[in-house]
């Protein structure tokens, strides 16, 4: 397992070893590995980056959708029973007293 892991390294980090052992200028060997590994330091932010903003956005809108269902809870509950609104709200029809 050890050796594998190490000739994997050397296949992608060793300029020597790698795929780009074929161009003969070292500079340009060098540039486009650099290139390559921007690339991919962009590539794994974008998605941790995306991966964390799906979170929050999943949180965001499980919060709106839940306030939609209390909204429509609470309609409901007026329009089939309005009294469960005033029952215990401490006010009193005109004319009640203590």
């Amino acid at each position: 397992m050890r050796q594998l892991i190490v000739n994997v390294w050397n296949f992608i980090f060793n300029s020597d070893v790698s795929p780009l052992r074929h161009i003969p200028d070292v500079a340009i060997r060098h540039y486009v590995l650099q290139a390559l590994g921007l690339m991919w330091a962009v590539a794994f932010a974008v998605a941790i980056g995306s991966y964390t903003v799906l979170v929050a956005s999943i949180l965001g809108h499980s919060v709106l959708i839940a306030a939609a269902a209390i909204t429509v809870i609470t309609y409901t509950a007026a329009a089939k029973n309005p009294k469960l609104f005033v029952k215990g709200s401490g006010r009193r029809k005109d004319g009640e007293h203590e």
